[in-house]
């Protein structure tokens, strides 16, 4: 039976268990409560916006709104302006502008606004006047320029001369207002600057009966739809990877807890059937557990949550500084993130308890009449119908991650297939521990001395203790294996299609510029691709891209014409259009179909071809020359070349050949997505090492009895202190061919899934060096979790 101090013991590390697990919980859940958008500072002063009709795109979570013309814009301003309380009406326009320093451009601000736009702001003339020429410019005074100088301003036309008739104490860049509109001739926001003693809530509703149906007012925080689309995609970027950690921390603190529990209850089986043997009831047992782990988890989530609160700034500033969330966000301490956080500590206790409990209510008294402790049946009929629902759900998740060709599906369906499959291993572990011994302690029974025939029985006897010493190890390997490897697998597999995708000897991409202006399109001979958003019906936004199809075709693999020909795109109203786009609109071949263009006009265009969805980079082809016309602030993505070529001095280009540009494309979502795999595998096997280190401990100090066994028997410390080693080593070993094999599945899956999309055989990569690293951590963890108590044990000896 336990001592009381082995009691203790299992209740310390069922609270290190859910302290840790309230922690994670708590961390990632204040850090994505806050998470919400901002009111950028350039629209602040603006009491009441008005923003252009709202669209939606299945393909784009963060569509830009359809624009209204310059003409609809002025005169839907002239009637706001009229509004009692209203000081001015300003259409705000947004372009690209660019500062050049020292020959190369300034990444940090990328975009312009008509001088009357620092109305709706906190920027604020520091010194200087108000541009009154189409070539000067105010300027942001971090740059360190002063009025007077003259400064080369990169637009999607090409580097021009201007001179800097001011600078703010904001982040803009702020020409005429005749400039702005010929540069962004679409509007899509206009703010009303209010005076002081205006009614916020009846200029609004005035607004709303002016506006109708040709967009929404919005005040307040609603004003944060305004969000820079840039730092609204960041956002989105960093809810979906709070939400993973949130939901991996959630299930790794149930799995890591129940394990504990159960492990907890199996060493204290002797106790409870001495419970039993003095009358306690099966029901006073499971109400015992469950008051252990309501005390327990209580007390380790008030512990947990003051942790999470404390490190939840420090985290969110390493986000910020990873890119995860936009320079504006904040930690905000909400109330429910705690409460929920709070109540996730006693709720997990009891959810980890329940199964052990019952299976403890379940102990004969002679339990505690029994002098060997070995386990009377590893494997219940509960434990094998419930393992083999968590294997059938995990595979099913994995046939689904195979079959599927969208991708953010197909990493939801990996995560919960490995989830369950982790789940399904843990339960069904006993079963394997047999053969799994028998594997890998033939090494160690083929020495000479009784150390390896010991180590082999102990983990016989034992199989469950054993599963659920492994279970740490199984979690930690199966999630950093997995995780690090579908990232690799799919990292490598879209750089190849993209590099498959271009036929050509060089590329001419963008060098600190979002893309590349007109000026660098005409130095360079190349097929160049000019993208922008129309919006079909003036409703679903489509990607368009402006064209030129003789060398187009020439530069890159032949589209696949379903219908009409390529020769048919020439002139104003004509367009190219996916087999997909015209299936989803219902367009057909010759059909004159009506699309707002970026300036808000609304023109008809002709349909003259439609190609494979494969095959056309875009939704939409139309000549360069058009949208140019619609889109003066539109910049070439990339120039494909058949060699390098020189270019222009301080132009935002380089050239780079196609291996680089497939695997730069897209770096900065790459980059993303390796933080994304590193606060994972953080998580996964963080939680899991202490979890290893933390049910090894437990186990080690609870059987100081059996090493004063084999001390009495003539064993030396080194050899009862070596054959704990052999043991949490063999734990290990089985633990990580668990994880492994889980690992292997879901990547499997996750290969064949990503076969679907790319339309290609894609390679597995297994992250051997991450496998290596972590199950050489998990080794060391519970070498020295299992050997530190022994040398208690040792010195009791002595005495």
């Amino acid at each position: 039976m336990l001592s009381p101090r082995g009691r203790w013991n299992g209740l310390l590390g069922a609270f290190v268990a859910v302290a840790v697990g309230v922690t994670l919980v708590s961390l990632s859940t204040l850090l994505l409560a806050s998470g919400l958008p901002q009111v950028p500072d350039r629209l602040t002063a603006a009491a009441v916006m008005v923003q252009s009709p709202v669209v939606s795109s299945p393909a784009d979570p963060f569509p830009e709104p359809r624009p209204w013309s310059s003409r609809t814009a002025a005169d839907l301003a002239d009637r706001l302006a009229a509004i009692a309380g209203v000081t001015t009406a300003v259409p705000d326009r947004t372009f690209y502008i660019q500062v050049v320093t020292d020959g190369r451009p300034a990444p940090a601000m990328v975009h312009g606004h008509g001088w009357a736009s620092s109305q709706l702001g906190t920027d604020r003339l520091a010194a200087g006047t108000p541009p009154r020429r189409d070539s000067e410019v105010v300027v942001d005074r971090a740059t360190g320029l002063s009025p007077g100088s003259a400064v080369t301003l990169l637009t999607a036309t090409g580097p021009a001369a201007y001179t800097v008739s001011g600078v703010v104490d904001g982040t803009g860049i702020y020409v005429t207002d005749a400039v702005a509109a010929t540069m962004a001739p679409g509007v899509r926001a206009i703010g009303l600057v209010l005076r002081p003693d205006a009614d916020v809530a009846r200029v609004t509703e005035a607004a709303r009966a002016v506006v109708g149906t040709e967009g929404r007012v919005l005040t307040g925080d609603a004003r944060s739809a305004f969000e820079p689309r840039e730092d609204a995609r960041t956002r989105w970027i960093g809810t979906q990877i709070l939400t993973a950690v949130a939901t991996l921390a959630g299930f790794v603190s149930v799995f890591v807890v129940a394990s504990t529990f159960a492990f907890n209850v199996t060493q204290r089986r002797r106790e409870l059937g001495l419970l039993r043997a003095i009358g306690a009831t099966p029901r006073q047992v499971r109400r015992m557990l469950y008051r252990e782990a309501v005390v327990v988890g209580g007390a380790a989530a008030l512990v947990g949550v003051v942790l999470g609160a404390a490190l939840a700034p420090l985290v969110g500033d390493l986000l910020v500084d990873a890119g995860i969330e936009p320079a504006t966000y904040q930690v905000r301490f909400l109330v429910w993130p705690v409460a929920a956080s709070f109540a996730v500590g006693p709720v997990v206790a009891l959810l980890g308890a329940a199964s052990a409990a019952r299976r403890a209510a379940r102990v004969r008294p002679l339990e505690a009449l029994r002098a060997a402790a070995v386990e009377p049946r590893p494997m219940t009929r509960a434990r094998w119908i419930s393992g083999a629902l968590a294997a059938a759900g995990g595979l099913a998740g994995a046939v689904g991650t195979a079959t599927t060709d969208d991708v953010q599906d197909g990493a939801a369906l990996a995560l919960y297939s490995a989830m369950a499959l982790v789940v399904a291993a843990a339960l069904l572990a006993p079963a394997f521990i047999a053969p799994l011994v028998w594997l890998l302690a033939w090494p160690f029974a083929r020495g000479r001395g009784a150390t390896g025939m010991l180590v082999r029985e102990s983990v016989l006897t034992a199989a469950r203790r054993t599963a659920g010493c492994a279970a740490p190890v199984l979690l930690t390997v199966g999630f950093a294996v997995m995780v690090s490897g579908m990232v690799q697998t799919s990292t490598e597999a879209y750089a190849a299609r993209r590099f498959a995708a271009i036929n050509a000897g060089s590329v001419v991409a963008p060098d600190n510029t979002p893309g590349l202006t007109d000026a660098v399109v005409a130095a360079v001979p190349g097929a160049a691709l000019l993208p922008t958003t129309v919006y079909a019906d003036g409703a679903e936004p489509l990607t368009a891209l402006g064209v030129d199809p003789a060398a187009f075709a020439a530069s890159r693999n032949r589209f696949a014409v379903v219908a009409g020909a390529l020769t048919g795109l020439a002139g104003g109203d004509t367009v190219v259009v996916t087999q997909s786009v015209a299936e989803r609109l219902g367009w057909r071949l010759g059909q004159t179909v009506p699309v707002t263009f970026a300036d808000g006009r609304l023109t008809l265009l002709r349909v003259v071809a439609m190609v494979s969805n494969e095959s056309a980079p875009g939704e939409l082809l139309l000549p360069r020359a058009v949208v140019r016309a619609h889109d003066p602030s539109a910049l070439t993505s990339a120039i494909l070349v058949d060699a390098p070529v020189p270019l222009p001095p301080g132009s935002g280009a380089r050239v780079v050949d196609v291996a680089t540009y497939a695997a730069e494309v897209d770096s900065e979502e790459d980059r993303l997505v390796w933080v994304f795999t590193v606060l994972l595998i953080g998580v996964s096997a963080g939680y899991g090492a202490i979890a290893v280190a933390n049910t090894l401990l437990m186990s080690a100090v609870n059987r100081q009895g059996d090493h004063r066994v084999l001390r009495l028997s003539g064993a030396t410390g080194r050899q009862v202190a070596w054959a704990v080693a052999a043991e949490a080593a063999l734990v290990v070993a089985i633990g990580a061919l668990l994880g492994g094999a889980v690992a292997v599945i879901a990547l499997l899956s996750i290969r064949e899934g990503l076969s679907e999309q790319v339309n290609a055989p894609v390679d597995l990569v297994v992250p051997w060096p991450t496998m290596g690293a972590v199950v050489a951590t998990c080794l060391v963890l519970a070498v020295v979790a299992s050997v530190l108590p022994t040398r208690r044990t040792r010195l009791r000896s002595r005495e």
